[in-house]
Formats: C-alpha cells, sequence, structure tokens
C-alpha cells in the first residue's frame, strides 16, 4: 500500500531519518515509502537474508536479535516509533545484520534502495541530507555499543 496520510509529513519529519529535509525533498521521499503491517510474532526480516531496504517504524514494538556462534539468540534492541533499521544493507550491500521480529502489531515504511538511488537521481540534496542521518544515527548506535562493551551507563537519550 502506497502511503499517502496526511498527517505522514509530520511523523516523518520528527523522526531521525527524515529530519531536516525541505517539503519538496519530503514529498518526494515519502511517496517512496511503501506501508507494511506485520501481526505480533511476525519475523520481518532475517540475520543473514539478502536485504535491499530499510524500513521506519510507524507504530508497534519490534525487537532485533542477533545469534551467537553457539546458536543462542541475543537481544540486541527494541525499535519503537520514529526508529527506522536496514539502513546498512543500503550502504554496505551487505546481508542482513540480524533478525527483527514484530513484539506487537507493527507498522512500518519501507523504502528499497531502488527507491533511494531514484532520490540520489531526482534530488541530490536530499539524498546527501538522507545519508548525513543515517550516519548521525549509526554514530549513536555504535557509541551506545561501545558504552555497553566497556560497561559505562547508557543514556538512551542521546
Amino acid at each position: 500500500m502506497v502511503v499517502s496520510a496526511p498527517d505522514l509529513k509530520a511523523f516523518l519529519l520528527a523522526t531521525p531519518f527524515f529530519g531536516g529535509l525541505p517539503d519538496p525533498s519530503l514529498d518526494l521521499l515519502s511517496s517512496m515509502l511503501v506501508e507494511c503491517r506485520f501481526d505480533a510474532g511476525a519475523t520481518v526480516v532475517v540475520e543473514g537474508e539478502p536485504g535491499r531496504s530499510m524500513f521506519i517504524v510507524k507504530s508497534g514494538r519490534l525487537a532485533v536479535s542477533k545469534r551467537a556462534s553457539s546458536g543462542s539468540v541475543i537481544p540486541i534492541s527494541v525499535l519503537e516509533p520514529g526508529d527506522f533499521f536496514g539502513e546498512m544493507t543500503l550502504i554496505e550491500m551487505q546481508n542482513r545484520s540480524a533478525t527483527v521480529a514484530a513484539e506487537s502489531p507493527a507498522v512500518l515504511y519501507e523504502l528499497t534502495a531502488q527507491n533511494l538511488y531514484g532520490c540520489y537521481k531526482a534530488d541530490i540534496h536530499a539524498y546527501v541530507i538522507v545519508l548525513q542521518n543515517i550516519n548521525r544515527e549509526l554514530c549513536r548506535r555504535l557509541r551506545r555499543s561501545d558504552d555497553r562493551f566497556t560497561g559505562h551507563q547508557v543514556d538512551d537519550d542521546n
């Protein structure tokens, strides 16, 4: 289902992925999004599978996990409205790095690599802002991971 809700623009601007985009650029990118719905317990993406899209969480709660070499499942994080995931496959063109499953019914907006490339061709300024936003979020995640690894207190607001 293609997204066209009137409050979509306000929601997207409040997310770290779309922050700072001017209206025409936001309109272009939002026209590329596809709404996806998942029931509680549904798997959205699986670690190791090919991935050529990312997702923005509109509603619901999702669990991110990785499989250890021993085979056990290790919880990594929880995603809630405004969060995004899957962006790594758009940048490095590698398989999915983790599994994401819906803990509650979830509505996600999917952006494919092909559509992101379309944004690059149509609006290079918007493309650069989106990449900066992705990089900023990846840096935040790396800092939180570093803090967890070294045993420091993690402040989820930063």
